[in-house]
């Protein structure tokens, strides 16, 4: 656990800086070892172009996401006191799946919130991992309400998914690793929640390789930080109707918004129906499971194919925890 040292400010529009990607990396290790980075003829094939399709299996961590790294970062730099009280997240899923994980094997009491009609398998999993299960609120964002009055009233610390600069730490350590494995990447293609692999990736690339294009895709249906990125200033989403749980924000978020509005070299959005056949193709070409924000840098990037056409490009396979009912409406067609 953490003395409670607070690291140095980061600079501009940052929240955070490439020291503290390195350290956590540190802190991460010993739980998670790095992901494979792999590349398919078919799916290279399928995305056309000419482009070289090296996607980061984020899919093959504990709790089949990314999220795990924020929350493990997050969680190991609590000090013995914070530790004690325990901790609280708002989910859809995967987060929440991350701070139960890594509070199982840090021995810290943990409670998640999660929204009325949250992904039954999903919940599951939560309470599976010894997680006290909190289901109130319309979507994610109305949880994250829910989460802050609970630690409050309950001295609880906040593991915010994405205002936290350790989180977004946590989830830059996979660009490390991509840029690590293959320094001759050209661009990135990031789905975004809330924007921390997004912004992991530009404090990543600003230090290691600053030529590396860092492109986001969010969902239609749930496109607040998308617009807002397009206006210049955050703008509050009404809708986060999506069936990718893991993009289906209403806000644009402090910590992200500045260096995704300086950072981005493009921004693009998708239908339910360009991730849904992204599932598909990741699992005709690669044979693993994606849920819906799992394939959204594959569909962005077969969106923004002429413009990447003949580079070497790595898309994040960032989650696997799609339910067997979004599974079979997927597989089937009707998505």
């Amino acid at each position: 656990m953490s003395s409670g040292k607070p690291p140095d400010p980061p600079t501009g529009p940052w929240p955070i800086t490439f020291e503290e990607v390195v350290e956590a990396r540190r802190r991460i290790r010993p739980y998670l070892p790095p992901t494979p980075l792999r590349r398919y003829a078919p799916l290279d094939e399928a995305v056309g172009h000419g482009i070289a399709v090296w996607v980061k299996h984020e899919n093959h961590n504990p709790t089949n996401a990314f999220k795990a790294r924020n929350a493990m970062s997050a969680m190991t730099v609590l000090t013995e006191e914070e530790a004690r009280r325990g901790v609280i997240a708002a989910t859809r899923g995967n987060h929440g799946l991350g701070v139960a994980w890594a509070a199982t094997l840090l021995e810290i009491p943990a409670t998640i919130c999660v929204p009325v009609g949250n992904n039954p398998e999903k919940n599951e999993a939560l309470r599976g991992y010894g997680a006290v299960l909190v289901e109130e609120g319309r979507d994610y964002d109305e949880s994250v309400a829910v989460s802050a009055r609970l630690a409050r009233e309950a001295n609880l610390t906040t593991i915010h998914s994405t205002n936290n600069r350790n989180v977004i730490a946590g989830a830059a350590t996979l660009t490390l690793e991509m840029i690590e494995e293959r320094p001759d990447l050209e661009a990135i293609v990031v789905s975004v929640g809330g924007g921390s692999q997004a912004v992991g990736a530009m404090t990543v690339a600003r230090k290691v390789k600053p030529g590396l294009a860092v492109y986001a895709v969010q969902a239609e249906r749930a496109r607040a930080t998308h617009d807002s990125w397009q206006a210049g200033r955050p703008i509050p989403g009404t809708s986060a109707d999506t069936f990718a749980d893991g993009l289906a924000t209403r806000n644009a978020y402090e910590m992200t918004f500045p260096a995704l509005r300086a950072g981005l070299a493009g921004f693009v959005l998708l239908t339910e129906g360009e991730m849904a056949e992204a599932v598909r193709l990741l699992l005709r070409t690669t044979h693993n499971l994606a849920e819906g924000a799992g394939a959204a840098g594959l569909a962005g990037l077969i969106k923004l194919g002429r413009e990447l056409a003949g580079k070497r490009v790595g898309i994040i396979l960032s989650g696997a925890n799609i339910d067997r009912e979004t599974l079979r409406r997927v597989v089937s067609g009707e998505l």
